[in-house]
């Protein structure tokens, strides 16, 4: 689950940790007032206008804007309020900008001290640890340095169950060429940012840029942090952050049912039960000269409802000119997916897209009577080699 960067900034600050402050508005007038607040503690008129949405890139996309006074608070905030911001990881559909954070100007015209880093940490599945990534070439072009310049990033991988040791923050700091009152900031600021990414079961936090200011401080100027879903359970409150607005509908709908979905942008839809068929479902789609549109596990206890639920969902997307169904009958029996598959069917009225489904394991033989017998434009498959021809016929047509 993706924080929006006013709520990661909040979370890092219960962990201690140095943020550019900030005040979250929804409305033209509610970020005037902030802004006027951010004057009353700072001293100065210049405030930041940023767009939330969980994207990167909002800076070159017009989502972040410098505002001189409160007259441009109202003008910049106006503009970004409402706005499909587009960016590389948006895709070109874009997302709608709801809310805004006006947050503290930083940066001092002239400032020679001021420095921009980029850090984040992340989980290393390779090997089973965590690893701290950091660039002396924080900002907006992070992408471009890893690419072009790889050298200027670093690593420091963390062993499994200890905190950021000592010496880790101080080489971390010294190759970021920090020094006096900064490195010291850094040796403070590091610990922190990694207990917050521990203790609030992240699997991503990410900091750019992280400042060193004019007066030798390390500060989060931006904040990004994901978080692992299935810990959520033991973070109500942090559970309580989700915002389904950033989320795929269909994919907020499939939670609902407790289906593991995602969308895709292929032409055939998929109904799976269990991860690895579902994978396996994919790449045979692909070998039949289809793509698939989404990756549907309903799990091992499909029922008749969540085999219909399924369908609605997979049948939301334009692009989805045929539905493969491929079950494997383990915990699951292929009669009751067949029961539901002819329900879902007769439920949903006009289905003009074509069902290619095989049924294998418990019951698989009386499933494929069910199938045939119902009298509905559903084709039952034995072999998936066989159901992956079916759907290549129907494709070709």
């Amino acid at each position: 689950m993706n924080l929006h960067e006013y709520q990661a900034k909040e979370l890092l600050s219960k962990f201690g940790v140095p943020i550019q402050r900030g005040i979250v508005a929804h409305t033209v007038e509610e970020a005037v007032t902030a802004a006027q607040a951010l004057q009353e503690q700072t001293g100065t008129g210049w405030v930041v206008v940023k767009a939330q949405v969980h994207a990167g890139g909002r800076g070159k996309a017009g989502g972040v804007k410098l505002a001189k006074n409160l007259e441009e608070v109202r003008e910049k905030a106006g503009a970004i309020l409402g706005m499909t911001l587009v960016s590389k990881q948006t895709g070109p559909e874009g997302k709608l900008v709801r809310k805004v954070l006006i947050a503290e100007d930083m940066y001092y015209p002239g400032e020679s001290k001021q420095q921009e880093f980029y850090l984040s940490i992340l989980v290393d599945r390779s090997k089973g640890c965590n690893v701290v990534i950091y660039s002396t070439e924080g900002g907006m072009d992070i992408e471009e340095v890893a690419e072009k310049t790889p050298h200027l990033v670093h690593k420091e991988w963390i062993a499994p169950g200890l905190p950021l040791m000592p010496y880790q923050a101080r080489r971390i700091a010294f190759n970021l060429g920090l020094s006096g009152t900064a490195y010291k900031s850094a040796l403070d600021f590091l610990p922190k940012l990694y207990t917050a990414f521990t203790q609030s079961d992240a699997s991503m936090v990410e900091i750019n840029p992280m400042l060193k200011t004019s007066d030798n401080h390390i500060v989060a100027v931006d904040g990004k942090i994901a978080l692992d879903d299935n810990s959520l359970y033991r973070h109500p409150d942090l559970a309580a952050l989700r915002d389904i607005y950033e989320e795929d509908p269909t994919e907020v709908e499939a939670g609902k049912f407790n289906l593991n979905f995602v969308k895709l942008d292929g032409n055939v839809g998929c109904m799976v039960n269990g991860a690895g068929l579902a994978m396996a479902t994919m790449d045979i789609i692909k070998l039949a000269g289809g793509a698939p549109a989404n990756f549907l596990d309903v799990g091992g206890t499909a029922s008749p409802e969540t085999v219909e639920a399924g369908f609605r969902i997979i049948l939301k997307d334009p692009n989805v000119k045929a539905i493969l169904v491929n079950i494997f009958g383990g915990i699951v029996r292929c009669d009751r997916v067949a029961n539901g598959i002819v329900q879902a069917y007769k439920n949903l009225g006009n289905v003009s897209v074509p069902i290619i489904v095989r049924l294998q394991g418990t019951n698989a033989e009386i499933a494929k009577d069910i199938i045939d017998q119902s009298g509905l434009k559903v084709v039952s498959a034995i072999l998936l080699k066989e159901a992956a021809e079916k759907v290549q016929t129907i494709l070709s047509e």
